[in-house]
């Protein structure tokens, strides 16, 4: 009977424990399976985040497309001044320089011609037109008269369809302008126009120059524009005159002759002088033309030989004078030239019908291309710089332009460029501006320096203190007090670094500034002391140590830590009053030279440092405890002294773990962003100094990326700037695993 009781229950049990044995399976599968999947779509994730900042990017790269649109046939009975569109490149538009202006419809290539008022007996004798964006010409009559008109567009929505008109106007309310008082004929006419003042220069009898300015004041009881009328002849002036420009702002006069620039300051037409006479000379190339880039800060030449070089005025020992900067290198004898209305870009057209894109700044030839364009004679870009519109071969013909990010290319963003009005070629980052004539300047090297920076001098406050208080907590401290410190410098990598940043910021910064012989004083002080009571404490009697607890004897450096820390900054009036002459500050800019910022990279160092500290402090101590016991305690009792068996076995043996817990800080460190936003004052400067301050890639990013337009060059540039800090992550990150594997292949037979 009892045997036959006890094989049923043997055979229950049996059945129990292969069910259990089944389940602990079933998790052990579903597990894995969990885990791969989890880790699969992980990485998924991450190549999903790679393909789509590609995605983003890539526009940038992509080089200029032109295409023709249409072509209309001109006859053209006398010299053509400028060409261009409307908005909406609808209707082209052809100025003569006998003051006839034909508008020519795309849709049904319709022709309307308007003729401005010539007086009876007038002739004209010369001829200019405006910077492209102002769309206006002007006409230089036999009498000593000028007229002023420009090309209007007005747009109207009859029957709920858009309607373009074409129009003339007349910027100065009547056409004609008085402008040689002894009514000489207007030679070689150039002018500038703005609101509230006219220029005019030409070359009247006897081959003198002569400027003409009328200032204008608005009658307040009329409100009616009152022009004072001012002539003056100009002094030195070259006897042949090949070119003559203007500048927008009319303060510079430029007469070309042969291979030289005459260059006038003209600000002032009671002290008109010649400022500086430009060398054109360029390996024996005759100048061919002469024309200023959008902004006017910038004076295009080109040569027979199909080069075109930019100058522009850099400051120097003499004052502020052109000088050459850079060349283009094109196919052929350029015919045209034409520069877009806002951006540095310029379009050239050779004899041979080539037309070619280039943008300045960026040194970059964004589009050549031989096109139906023989014998080219006037071009100009469309408003929104979408078309170009080229007079060639007696034929008008409108080219669809696709040019969305020009100033964008490799060596901008990484190489230092030579931007207008710097003193040499420099890296900037500067997106924005109040002008419509500023260039974005998209360098991300003071970017990344500024990431790097952070970062480093976050690394040299967290990693000292970090690995120390890992070492000490996981080999010396009592297992009671350990189980309070480690989960309280844990904890600490809950707190919100923006509350770290605004504490920097407002409360940290100021209190550096004004304590800063304190603090040097404090990183003196402070581990002499703490080295100083250690060796008081040994020399203590033993029944003086028995009144503190083994267990709780680190707990002595905290009283003594938080004495020398006030006293530090109590004595840092007294020293600096002492040492720098009661100013620090003064001192370090006026005496050593350094710029000093109160959000600088001592600040950030310090409070990146305790945001990083836990991360590191964690992970180090975990490696450093997790050291089997064996190890340590087959050292021991060989006779080596724990500071032996801590550096020969333990450090050595946990160095895999402490290397990953330093790399994993430094990658938090560089992705940090609201500690970097709100205690470095964002200036994108490259200087070692730990007195200034800087602008990281993660702050950048969080500051410009809700202003930028989407699609636009500056929004794609931070996309960019997304991916590099991505690559810095995932770099540091490799090289982490790397050495951590290789170190623990070297000391895993320990």
């Amino acid at each position: 009977m009892e045997s036959q009781v006890s094989k049923p229950a043997s055979a229950s049990h049996d059945f129990l424990m292969e069910k259990r044995g089944n389940r602990r399976a079933l998790k052990d599968l579903l597990a894995k399976i969990g885990v791969t999947v989890g880790g699969i779509m992980v990485f998924v994730a991450l190549l999903l985040i790679f393909f789509y900042l590609l995605y983003v990017i890539k526009p940038v790269f992509d080089a200029a497309k032109v295409t023709p649109l249409s072509s209309i046939p001109v006859v053209a009975d006398s010299k053509t001044l400028m060409v261009g569109t409307d908005e909406q490149n609808e209707i082209i538009y052809r100025a003569s320089e006998q003051g006839s202006v034909d508008f020519y419809r795309i849709a049904n290539t319709s022709k309307q011609t308007m003729q401005l008022p010539i007086p009876a007996g007038a002739k004209v004798v010369s001829s200019a037109a405006s910077v492209p964006n102002q769309q206006l010409f002007a006409l230089g009559l036999d009498n000593g008269q000028a007229l002023l008109a420009g090309v209007n567009f007005s747009v109207s929505y009859p029957d709920n369809k858009r309607l373009i008109t074409p129009g003339l106007r007349y910027p100065m309310g009547e056409p004609l302008i008085a402008v040689a008082e002894d009514g000489a004929p207007l030679q070689q006419l150039v002018f500038a126009y703005s609101s509230s003042k006219v220029s005019f220069a030409y070359r009247g009898n006897q081959q003198q120059w002569f400027l003409t300015r009328l200032d204008g004041e608005q009658n307040m009881l009329t409100e009616e524009t009152e022009w004072q009328h001012h002539s003056k002849l100009l002094p030195n002036t070259p006897a042949l005159v090949e070119h003559q420009l203007l500048t927008p702002d009319q303060r510079q006069l430029m007469l070309q002759s042969g291979n030289k620039v005459f260059i006038y300051d003209i600000s002032d037409i009671d002290d008109v002088s010649l400022m500086q006479v430009l060398d054109l000379e360029r390996n024996k190339a005759k100048v061919s033309n002469i024309s200023l880039l959008a902004g006017a800060s910038s004076l295009l030449v080109s040569y027979n030989t199909g080069v075109v070089a930019q100058y522009f005025q850099v400051a120097g020992e003499h004052g502020r004078l052109y000088q050459f900067i850079r060349e283009f290198k094109g196919l052929g004898n350029i015919e045209v030239l034409a520069s877009e209305y806002y951006r540095k870009s310029f379009a050239t057209v050779s004899e041979d019908g080539r037309l070619e894109l280039l943008y300045t700044t960026s040194e970059r030839e964004l589009f050549s291309k031989k096109f139906d364009l023989t014998k080219p004679v006037a071009m100009g870009f469309s408003p929104r710089a979408n078309a170009l519109v080229v007079l060639a071969d007696d034929k008008l013909q409108l080219l669809g332009v696709s040019n969305a990010h020009p100033e964008v290319s490799w060596s901008a963003l990484w190489n230092k460029v030579w931007y207008e009005g710097y003193p040499e070629p420099q890296y900037v980052w500067q997106s924005t501006s109040g002008s419509d004539d500023f260039e974005a300047k998209l360098s991300l090297m003071p970017l990344a320096f500024g990431t790097i920076k952070a970062a480093f001098y976050a690394m040299i406050f967290a990693v000292p203190l970090a690995i120390a208080g890992a070492i000490y907590t996981a080999y010396f401290m009592s297992a009671k007090v350990r189980s309070l410190v480690k989960p309280t410098i844990e904890i600490m990598e809950a707190l919100p670094t923006v509350i770290l940043g605004f504490l920097a910021g407002l409360w940290l910064a100021p209190l550096i500034e004004d304590h800063l012989p304190g603090l040097l004083i404090l990183l003196i002080l402070l581990p002499v002391t703490i080295l100083l009571t250690a060796f008081i404490w040994s020399k203590l009697p033993v029944r003086i140590k028995l009144l503190l607890p083994e267990t709780y004897q680190e707990l002595l450096l905290i009283p003594v830590i938080c004495f020398f820390g006030w006293l530090s900054f109590a004595i840092s009036p007294s020293i600096e009053l002492w040492l720098f002459h009661g100013d620090t500050r003064q001192f370090i800019t006026n005496t050593l030279g350094m710029s000093f910022d109160q959000r600088n990279a001592l600040v950030v160092g310090i409070a990146m440092g305790f945001a990083v500290i836990p991360t590191i402090f964690s992970i180090a101590e975990d490696a450093i405890f997790s050291v089997p016991r064996h190890l340590s305690n087959g050292s021991l009792a060989l006779g080596a002294t724990r500071w032996q068996t801590l550096t020969r076995v333990v450090l050595l043996t946990a160095s895999p773990g402490i290397f990953s817990a330093v790399m994993m800080g430094l990658g938090r460190a560089v992705g940090e962003t609201m500690i970097v936003l709100m205690a470095t004052g964002n200036t994108a400067i490259m200087d070692w100094s730990i007195f200034q301050g800087m602008r990281t890639l993660a702050a950048n990013i969080a500051v410009e990326m809700p202003e930028s337009a989407i699609g636009s060059s500056h929004y794609r540039v931070l996309f960019l700037a997304a991916f590099v800090l991505f690559v810095f992550t995932f770099f540091f990150n490799t090289i982490a695993e790397v050495v951590r594997q290789r170190l623990r292949e070297r000391y895993s037979s320990l």
